[in-house]
């Protein structure tokens, strides 16, 4: 007779099967047997979602922790909706185009439309829920497939969303408008069904993001064919020249140009004014190093390692020694403690050709590599990583714990990495790459590891391209750090980002 041991390590096979032959992340009852079910369920392995539906989970997540549900979210919706509608279903309009935008934030509530639907809220984990409506669906040359995602196609989306769709999710427009090279599509549908009105919207919309010819098009289109068209800007706010790449193909580009573009005077208003640049670069950076200690604990503990002062001494004394000492060589923490202070010196290193004159945005651009390699190569050398993890960025999707933001997809990596260092390399304001080149930083989070320590050099090492001092964030106010961070990545909101690290450079300065 099978011990209990046994009998759960027979069900962790059944759902490792699922999860490897079959690439599933969500599981349907009939996908397991009763007792599987039971026992990886009590065991914390998967966890229910609704009746007959489970995801898998960790047996370590506490109660009330979102991991699981939000890195499942999406892969839960395709399943359950293509199981209970068939293709007889498709996304709200606005939902659909914030997912052609790069916008794959967690809603709270997933509007769904379907002939089938029986206008009924079903209510999801953690505050999260799927109302789906009775209603006619768009028809398959106006509709399109994406992750097992029904959606509104891009050119439908806009001619269907409300006007105050452009101002409640104006980035997310924005970048939707930019990725529409040509009218043909638009204005077929647009003269089909006699929309004038929203003709009128368009047209304004996109001569607000600078694409005088799209808009020019389109009103000189429905006017030949005997519509009278007013054209109206929807956007509460008019769009410099310049800001949009109107050749460029990625929505994350653009969406990042965007968020730099809103985010920037508010960072302006709620940071510290520029310092002076330090006149004795060497003394500047004997300061620096005095704050190593400190950073490298407060830095190292916001990320979970256990970090003590001893430790940190040991490394920069030089008495590490994993070729010995089998403590050394096994402890987790010391290979943290020490890549993170070989990472430290070659951020001086950084920080000294800034001073030196070098623009700030292509020393980072040409540096950051290096702050990574030398970030992780101690647990490289101690047989903790492999050597192909030193690689570069990331080529998987990673998520955030407890965020409802999810990380930018590998490929888009490839596109928003360059755009950000762009930025940096046209940012007047010191303030402005600091915060913004933290944040945009760690929303695209382009590692699998170290992106919140990476995020915080760059963030000391723009802030000394403006004479200010390497300023720690304390481990004590991570939960204000990562609520900050959360209301800007979910809300576009930077404010209280601004806020919090703009307080912490005025402590410093006082």
């Amino acid at each position: 007779m099978a011990t209990p041991q046994e009998k759960l390590a027979q069900a962790l096979d059944a759902l490792k099967k699922l999860q490897q032959d079959k690439n599933i992340v969500v599981i349907k009852a009939s996908d397991l047997s009763d007792l599987h079910k039971k026992l990886l369920k009590n065991n914390g392995f998967i966890k229910e979602v609704i009746k007959g539906w489970y995801i898998s989970s960790r047996p370590d997540e506490r109660d009330g922790d979102t991991t699981s549900w939000y890195m499942s979210f999406w892969d839960f919706a395709s399943a359950y909706l293509n199981s209970r509608f068939g293709k007889e279903w498709c996304l709200s309009p606005d939902q659909s185009l914030l997912l052609h935008s790069g916008n794959r934030i967690i809603p709270t509530q997933l509007l769904v439309r379907s002939p089938k639907a029986s206008n009924n809220v079903v209510s999801l984990l953690h505050g999260t829920s799927v109302f789906d409506s009775k209603l006619e669906i768009p028809g398959t040359t106006i509709r399109t497939s994406r992750n097992g995602l029904e959606l509104y196609s891009l050119e439908y989306g806009l001619i269907t969303v409300k006007t105050d769709f452009f101002t409640r999710h104006a980035t997310d427009a924005r970048a939707c408008l930019a990725m529409v090279k040509d009218t043909s599509t638009l204005l077929e549908k647009l003269l089909e069904g006699g929309h004038s009105v929203v003709a009128g919207r368009l047209a304004g919309a996109f001569r607000n993001i600078g694409n005088k010819k799209l808009a020019d098009n389109i009103i000189r289109t429905m006017k030949s064919a005997g519509y009278d068209i007013r054209e109206i800007d929807p956007f509460a706010e008019k769009l410099p020249k310049n800001i949009l790449g109107m050749r460029e193909t990625s929505p994350y580009v653009n969406r990042i140009r965007l968020m730099w573009h809103m985010m920037r005077p508010l960072v302006i208003a709620n940071f510290p004014k520029t310092k002076e640049l330090p006149s004795d670069i060497d003394v500047y950076l004997q300061e620096v190093e005095e704050h190593y200690a400190e950073d490298a604990y407060h830095s190292l503990s916001i990320e979970g390692y256990r970090v003590t002062a001893e430790l940190i001494e040991r490394v920069r004394g030089g008495n590490w020694n994993p070729e010995s000492d089998e403590a050394d060589r096994e402890a987790r923490n010391t290979m943290a403690a020490r890549g993170y202070y070989q990472a430290f010196q070659v951020v001086k290193g950084s920080i000294k050709k800034i001073l030196e004159g070098e623009n700030a945005g292509e020393v980072v651009d040409d540096d950051h590599g290096d702050w990574y390699r030398e970030l992780f190569s101690p647990s490289v050398t101690a047989g903790l990583l492999k050597p192909a993890d030193l690689a570069g960025y990331r080529n998987n999707q990673v998520y955030i714990k407890g965020s409802m933001h999810t990380p930018l997809s590998p490929d888009a990596i490839r596109d928003a990495i360059p755009a950000l260092f762009d930025l940096l390399k046209e940012e007047s304001e010191a303030s402005v790459r600091a915060v913004l080149g933290h944040f945009i930083f760690v929303y695209i989070h382009p590692y699998m590891d170290g992106n919140g320590r990476i995020g915080r050099f760059l963030f000391n090492v723009m802030l000394a391209s403006g004479g200010y001092s390497w300023t720690v964030i304390p481990v004590e106010r991570r939960r204000d750090y990562m609520a900050a961070l959360e209301q800007a990545s979910v809300n576009g909101d930077i404010t209280a980002f601004a806020q919090f690290l703009g307080g912490l450079v005025k402590e410093g300065f006082e």
